[in-house]
């Protein structure tokens, strides 16, 4: 399947003309009188591109390319922002050459040669970053080179005593999935991006899973991380936790490469679920539904899926005519009939109903799903196609997370929701805001919100970006953080900077400097 230069997953899997139709109708029903014409996007060789400001080596050429169309694909993330601008052909900064490694020593010898020659480099992941992470959105004379590592992709080892595995940071999640599948194990961890996105994307950026309780963010999941700095490579020791100190880990986990190009890592994995279970529970009160979810969170149940989703969004995702929580638990070990019963009973006591009994499976291949919650899935899985059908029909289709605790949800829910309808009232572009929960935490949950706008085209950039600054604003105001598990790249740089204390970041900016003494590694990510 060849990747779509421009947009999201493949051009196979794109929606084909009579479905984005469909969804045109669906989404002008939903906002009347909406500008819903169909734009294509440019032929990418028509776009130009400043010519490369990098020569490589002789001993690197082989492995750099400074074609077009690869240089355009690595100048953007996914951000609906970066759809539209590529939909638009606006392309301000593009790097000189794309560099795919083989090998750590190719990784240790291309950031020689960058640091010698003052060359920036930025680890490109599976570009699937959606707060600018992967765009080279800086003044940098000397070039620009994109290290894409998805060549290096292997399983190297299996640690089956000690439930282990050592991972090329390259490889792509369905790639990791499928070598330990004969080991019958997996790594459990699925984001949106699942299929796109590699094992150092995640690393780099603290990536948030699929799943909603337990261990979901991927530095749950790690055991030990390799990486090659300018200043050379530091691997840390494989312990089940230590105590020794601040830990090694945690400063590359959530560096975004700044600090160093993470190789390789040692990954927690466990063996794959055989049995599962599932269920769908409407609320009509909203605020009963997020009481149940709560108290599921905190009666130590750990549901592998707890996503709790307000009206709109359970409309838009999932056919429904109220708020939904859609649960499931899974296990190598057990049936689960007592976890779902007591969960759901739970859920009944907040005045929830279900409109058909959970389904419990026992096949290690057969997942269990019903109803709402199985038309929510495939929607979650399209999500990304559809927002760039829409993108391109001149729509603002964007999300952003946060996380807060239990006591300052409401305020916060109400700030945001009331900023984002502010700033679309300004700008006079009509739209919805929704909201769902994608991990619930003891303490607190993790709000994930939409925005749906008709926006003017040519202009949704500029458009969204005012809703973002409000939405920003009143996230901070709330006490929540500017990001759960999307990152900081350079879109939340500015309430990063205040979410932060000040003397963390300056001994930060001494470890950017011990590591990356010349500054080659991604400029403005974390620090100025």
């Amino acid at each position: 399947m060849g990747r779509s230069w421009w947009g999201w997953g493949t051009t196979e899997d794109a929606l084909s003309s009579s479905e984005a139709e469909v969804l045109a109708a669906n989404v002008g029903q939903l906002l009347p009188g909406a500008d819903l014409t169909a734009h294509e996007p440019p032929d990418p060789r028509a776009i130009a591109v400043p010519a490369s400001r990098v020569e490589a080596p002789v001993t690197l050429a082989h492995l750099c390319s400074d074609d077009h169309v690869d240089r355009l694909s690595h100048a953007h993330g996914q951000a609906f922002r970066d759809v539209v601008r590529a939909l638009l052909g606006r392309f301000d900064h593009v790097p000189d050459l794309v560099v795919r490694p083989r090998s750590e020593a190719d990784v240790a010898a291309v950031l020689d040669w960058c640091t010698d020659r003052g060359i920036a480099v930025v680890p490109f992941g599976g570009g699937t970053s959606v707060v600018g992470g992967v765009e080279p959105r800086f003044a940098h004379d000397a070039g620009v080179v994109s290290l894409d590592l998805r060549e290096m992709s292997r399983v190297l080892e299996v640690d089956a005593t000690s439930q282990a595995a050592l991972i090329e940071a390259g490889a792509l999640g369905p790639e990791l999935e499928e070598q330990l599948r004969p080991y019958g194990y997996t790594l459990r961890f699925y984001p949106q991006s699942f299929e796109f996105s590699t094992l150092g994307g995640w690393i780099a950026t603290r990536a948030g899973g699929h799943f909603a309780t337990g261990p979901t963010h991927i530095d749950d999941l790690v055991e030990s991380v390799r990486t090659v700095t300018p200043r050379g490579a530091m691997e840390s020791r494989r312990l089940p936790g230590s105590g020794a100190g601040p830990s090694p880990d945690r400063l590359i986990l959530g560096s975004e490469g700044a600090l160093g190009v993470v190789t390789r890592a040692w990954m927690r994995i466990r063996e794959r679920p055989r049995w599962r279970a599932a269920a769908t529970v409407s609320f009509t009160d909203e605020n009963a539904g997020v009481r149940a979810v709560r108290t599921i969170a905190q009666s130590g149940l750990q549901p592998a899926n707890c996503r709790f989703l307000d009206a709109v969004e359970a409309a838009i995702n999932a056919g429904a005519s109220s708020a939904i929580l859609v649960l499931g638990f899974e296990s190598a070990d057990h049936p689960l009939e007592p976890w779902m019963e007591r969960a759901v009973e739970i859920c009944r006591d907040h005045g929830g109903s279900l409109t058909e009994p959970p389904r419990y499976t026992d096949s290690a291949d057969e997942v269990a799903r019903s109803g709402a919650s199985d038309a929510w899935r495939s929607a979650f899985l399209r999500m990304p196609y559809q927002r760039d059908a829409l993108a391109a029909r001149s729509m603002i289709v964007e999300t952003f997370e946060t996380a807060c605790t239990w006591d300052r949800y409401d305020d916060l829910r109400a700030g945001v929701t009331a900023a984002a309808e502010e700033a679309m009232r300004s700008l006079g572009v009509p739209g919805v805001v929704t909201c769902r929960f994608t991990h619930v935490y003891p303490d607190g949950p993790a709000p994930y919100f939409g925005v749906y706008a008709a926006g003017t085209w040519g202009s949704t950039v500029e458009q969204w970006d005012e809703i973002k600054v409000a939405v920003g604003e009143a996230i901070n105001r709330a006490c929540g953080t500017i990001t759960h598990h999307h990152a900081v790249g350079r879109d939340h740089r500015p309430w990063y900077d205040r979410q932060r204390p000040d003397l963390f970041a300056a001994a930060l900016s001494g470890a950017k400097r011990e590591l990356d003494p010349v500054g080659i590694l991604n400029p403005g990510i974390l620090l100025g």
